[in-house]
């Protein structure tokens, strides 16, 4: 039953991280009706399959979007709220997993704001780049290569 709802989870992050990137990068706004949806779907298929796993999503939801809340709360114009609850989504979905992305989604969405800055200087602050699609990205990379990654760093680390 694990694997089904593994796959059922799976289907429904991809499907809300590729409906998230395409608004963000439209719109630029992560649509509440989105997360709001594809939580109670996470939380459907969780409680039917796999209900163990609830307190450890929970706490990389907490996790996630507390990563980024004070970025959020200190410069709104950087950060909308829209991001710190994409992250908590993503980490509801992922659980521990949720740390891969991200890295990844902050390495991406920094990799890109120095080579703005080296490229433009310091017009490049004034610059609004929408983060929902590298926290996509890191979604799909946790998704695909969480617990792996993971792995690799415990054993890098000790």
């Amino acid at each position: 039953m694990e694997v089904i709802g593994d796959a059922l989870l799976a289907v429904a992050l991809c499907a809300l991280l590729a409906a998230t990137t395409i608004t963000d990068l439209r719109r630029r706004v992560v649509p509440n009706a989105y997360l709001g949806a594809a939580s109670l779907v996470c939380l459907a298929i969780v409680l039917a399959t796999d209900i163990g796993s609830l307190g450890e999503r929970a706490m990389a939801a907490a996790a996630a979007a507390g990563a980024l809340l004070c970025p959020a709360l200190i410069n709104p114009d950087g950060m909308g709220m829209g991001d710190v609850k994409l992250a908590g989504v993503i980490g509801l979905y992922l659980g521990v997993a949720a740390l891969t992305a991200m890295v990844v989604a902050l390495a991406g969405g920094g990799l890109l704001g120095l080579a703005l800055l080296a490229r433009d200087g310091a017009q490049a602050r004034k610059r609004a780049i929408p983060f929902g699609p590298f926290l996509s990205c890191g979604g799909l990379a946790g998704l695909l290569l969480g617990d792996q990654a993971l792995g690799w760093y415990l054993g890098w680390a000790s």
